[in-house]
């Protein structure tokens, strides 16, 4: 392919990203919009319309920044790749680092510092008006900017380390790099798994085990009839930054753990916090887990030996607005080229991802309903769409693209008749 070619498919898919992007986008804000006077018939004695109205002005809030987002993001790219600007961010990092490993990293450095900068007034608006205005903020500006820093020193800690030696193996290691930077990666990926809880996550929230010994009893009685075996029970202070209720699984085999936010506590009744588990403990037991890393780690092999392809074609730069170097190594920006086109490529078959997501989540509806109370989980999901907002009436276009969740009253039908 020549470079003039490669840079009008590009640009081609770049323009069809972004208009299929702000056409969903519109299309999800008059659906809402259209429905936001009645509370859907399933739900009509169990939220209120105020609710239904808060959660659909929310979510249309939450849509038009993100359509400001997407304009501004498709511009930055824009301005990276054909405008010349990541052409000469590159000579000018050269001028000052020379050729070498410090060049390279500090050209990926530069990238993704300019692109959180960017984000930076999107993120701040987003937390300290737009979740302020709807009350879901708890956090205070020393936090946020707190724990940006954290985020930011634990990017650098782990990911320049990764960084530096995927580029030395496209460098040193032949014309099959690509497969051992994926045997790392892999490896990488599944010791972050299981570490993340001990390592990570302590740095930003704190973990106390579970006091309330009815529900603990509960909830171990539940895992026992499953068969599922847990290193502890754990609740999160999720209310130090939002009002918003989750709760996850952390870890492998017998060291793992169960984390509860202690806003989802707050909210949901013993009972309904055993069906929000069964439905989770419901995605180990069918193996969703174990399948979603596996085809995680098919397609990043996939887009690794793509990669391997692509980095050695002087059309992938040059399509891409770049000049590859003759006296330094290109390899920090193929990896940057290749981040920067993946999705505008990929975006189009988003729905095509998402099917085995939601079959997933029906799976391990009918697993909670087999295992607790179906009632009790219809239950728990009016309340956490309820207190987290959630709009019951999302565009089903949209929700194919973004929503790895079923919508609620498809969920609820489908456990009304398990």
């Amino acid at each position: 392919m020549d470079p003039q070619s490669f840079s009008l498919l590009f640009a081609a898919f770049l323009l069809a990203t972004l208009a299929v992007k702000l056409w969903l986008s519109s299309r999800h804000i008059r659906h809402i919009a259209q429905h936001r006077d009645a509370v859907p018939a399933q739900f009509a004695h169990k939220i209120p319309l105020a609710a239904h109205q808060k959660a659909a002005d929310y979510t249309i809030a939450k849509t038009r920044l993100k359509i400001v987002l997407l304009v501004v993001n498709a511009v930055v790219l824009l301005g990276f790749t054909l405008l010349g600007g990541l052409q000469w961010l590159s000579m000018a990092l050269f001028d000052v680092a020379g050729a070498g490993m410090v060049y390279q990293l500090g050209l990926i450095a530069a990238v993704t510092l300019i692109g959180s900068v960017v984000d930076l007034p999107f993120d701040y608006y987003k937390q300290f008006r737009l979740e302020e205005q709807f009350g879901f903020n708890k956090m205070t500006p020393g936090l946020f900017f707190s724990d940006m820093l954290k985020h930011t020193l634990v990017g650098a800690v782990i990911g320049l380390p990764l960084i530096w030696v995927t580029l030395a193996l496209m460098e040193k290691a032949g014309a099959l790099w690509w497969l051992y930077a994926w045997l790392i990666w892999c490896g990488f990926q599944i010791f972050m798994l299981g570490f993340y809880q001990n390592l990570i996550a302590p740095l930003f929230n704190k973990f106390t085990p579970l006091q309330d010994e009815s529900l603990r009893s509960r909830i171990e009685g539940l895992m026992q009839r499953v068969g599922f075996a847990s290193k502890g029970l754990f609740v999160m202070d999720g209310s130090r930054r939002s009002a918003h209720g989750n709760a996850y699984f952390s870890g492998f085999g017998a060291a793992k753990r169960i984390v509860f936010f202690d806003t989802l506590l707050s909210r949901l009744a013993p009972n309904e916090i055993e069906a929000v588990l069964a439905h989770e403990l419901g995605h180990f037991k069918l193996n969703h887990v174990i399948q979603r890393i596996v085809v995680m780690f098919v397609i990043s092999l996939g887009l690794l030996a793509v990669l391997g392809y692509l980095k050695n074609q002087v059309w992938f730069y040059q399509g891409l607005g770049v000049e590859p170097m003759m006296a330094a190594s290109n390899d920090a920006m193929a990896l940057i080229l290749f981040m920067f086109a993946l999705p505008v490529f990929t975006f189009l078959f988003s729905p095509v991802l998402s099917i085995t997501s939601r079959k997933n989540e029906f799976e391990a509806d009918a697993f909670a309903a087999k295992h607790s109370n179906s009632q009790d989980l219809i239950s728990a999901l009016v309340k956490l769409y309820e207190d987290n907002a959630s709009t019951l009436t999302p565009d089903p276009l949209h929700s194919a693209f973004y929503d790895s969740h079923p919508p609620a009253s498809i969920r609820v039908e489908k456990l009304l008749t398990a």
